[in-house]
């Protein structure tokens, strides 16, 4: 069944992306919750199951129906483009209790027997240390699960967005909306995905925040409700190959280690994607300052151009630069 985000002229200027670490930590919990179901999150599973386990969270766990609505309050759409999870986890924590009664009895409902549980009744009894409670839960789960692996997170995530502005300049709305996930289609004015619940929502010149995310994988999320800014998350490109070991030297192509050097073939190789020094630092098991120099020979030579993209400067391949790390032609 559709949700339907109707446009006016005032969204269509009032739309743009956002990352966001506190929805990262939100979905790497309900993947825990039911682990079989994600297999290009085995690696992560197989790492963090352990730390998992002292994490306590099962109240969160409880406000996650396997199928239905689950608090907005959790995880509200970032505000600004560049949030922190310190940012989000605060705003969290200044939830108006009465909202936050609210939405966890309409959580609660979409799970036989949860409300009339003790953990349940317990939430419900006192909204306001329920809010700080699974903020605390939260915030642990940031740190164990989603913290030491941020940086290769939001270097995908980054690169996903720069993907996705470059169609958005060459084909318009059209072609953004239609690229980012089977299920989100755009015509009229009209932003149509289908989820699982039939509903429909003006967006009033609150425009749209358009959230990648490694761990909705394979899902698409929308229907977010007023007070909270409307929002799509949708499965950031790349996963396939997000949990991979770092890479090395030997996967590049000999001649072209012959002619660069081992670390530096492995750089220009390993910018199929547009990122940035600390993410691929992460990626190739390298130091940030022997990434920085080997990127600055290689934009020296023509082979990469920069561009900063927020807080970030984002790396990615001239055609000249992908004409030499693949063997073909440039452009």
């Amino acid at each position: 069944m559709p949700f339907r985000m109707h446009f006016g002229a005032d969204d269509l200027l009032r739309c743009r992306f956002a990352v966001s670490p506190a929805w990262e930590t939100q979905e790497a919990v309900r993947v825990l919750a039911r682990p079989g179901q994600w297999g290009h999150h085995l690696p992560w599973l197989r790492r963090s199951a352990a730390a998992a386990g002292s994490l306590g969270l099962e109240p969160l766990w409880l406000l996650m129906p396997t199928r239905g609505y689950t608090p907005d309050f959790l995880c509200p759409p970032p505000e600004g483009p560049t949030a922190t999870f310190e940012d989000e986890i605060a705003r969290l924590r200044e939830t108006d209790p009465a909202l936050a009664a609210a939405e966890m009895s309409r959580a609660l409902a979409d799970t036989p027997g949860a409300a009339a549980s003790g953990q349940g009744k317990a939430l419900l009894a006192d909204p306001a240390a329920a809010v700080q409670l699974l903020a605390d839960v939260k915030e642990r789960a940031w740190e164990a699960l989603i913290a030491p692996y941020w940086p290769r997170l939001r270097t995908l995530l980054e690169a996903d967005i720069a993907f996705h502005t470059r169609r958005l300049a060459e084909g318009g709305l059209a072609a953004l909306f239609d690229g980012l996930h089977p299920r989100v289609s755009w015509s009229d004015g009209t932003l149509t995905v289908h989820n699982s619940a039939e509903a429909a929502r003006d967006l009033d010149g609150a425009g749209l925040t358009l959230i990648p995310s490694v761990f909705v994988w394979p899902d698409v999320i929308s229907g977010f409700e007023p007070p909270w800014r409307p929002a799509l998350v949708y499965p950031a490109r790349g996963i396939g190959a997000l949990w991979s070991e770092p890479e090395t030297a030997s996967g590049a192509p000999e001649p072209l280690e012959r002619l660069l050097g081992a670390n530096r073939a492995a750089v220009l190789t390993a910018l199929s994607e547009p990122a940035s020094t600390t993410g691929l630092a992460a990626l190739l098991g390298l130091a940030p300052s022997s990434v920085s120099v080997h990127l600055s020979t290689l934009r020296g030579a023509g082979l990469l151009t920069s561009r900063r993209v927020r807080h970030q400067v984002l790396y990615e391949r001239t055609p000249l630069g992908i004409a030499l790390a693949t063997g073909g032609e440039p452009e």
